[in-house]
């Protein structure tokens, strides 16, 4: 079982930053690639950006490119995300997820473990 709870959510102005953290605990993380997806009032469940297990691939969606940045700290069992220049359109609840593998995916259903998620609201 891997745990995961998120955290930094909020309310923020068009143009501004918010960083998310996803906190895992559980099995090794480190063996764990992990990814963020978001979901609007009414809209389905999307993919916004994964990395592999070391960090060392990442993916976005194309809707956030340029925009945000995925990492991860395996000493810390922490995955963030970076959003910058921030749209009413990026208002949604990001899930922070977990999936057994080394290398991440881009489909809901490629993820075993999922958080509880986070609002993150843009006024405009």
């Amino acid at each position: 079982q891997v745990q995961l709870v998120e955290s930094g959510g909020g309310l923020v102005q068009a143009g501004g930053s918010l960083r998310l953290s996803c906190a895992a605990s559980g099995r090794t993380f480190s063996r764990f690639a992990m990814g963020w997806f978001r979901q609007a009032p009414g809209k389905e469940r999307e993919f916004v950006a994964g990395v592999n297990y070391n960090g060392g691939s990442t993916r976005y969606a194309d809707s956030v490119k340029g925009r945000f940045t995925i990492s991860r700290d395996n000493a810390k069992n922490t995955v963030y995300l970076q959003m910058n220049s921030l749209k009413p359109e990026d208002t949604a609840v990001y899930y922070c997820t977990a999936r057994p593998s080394l290398n991440t995916a881009a489909t809901a259903e490629a993820y075993d473990y999922w958080g509880q998620g986070t609002q993150v609201t843009v006024s405009s």
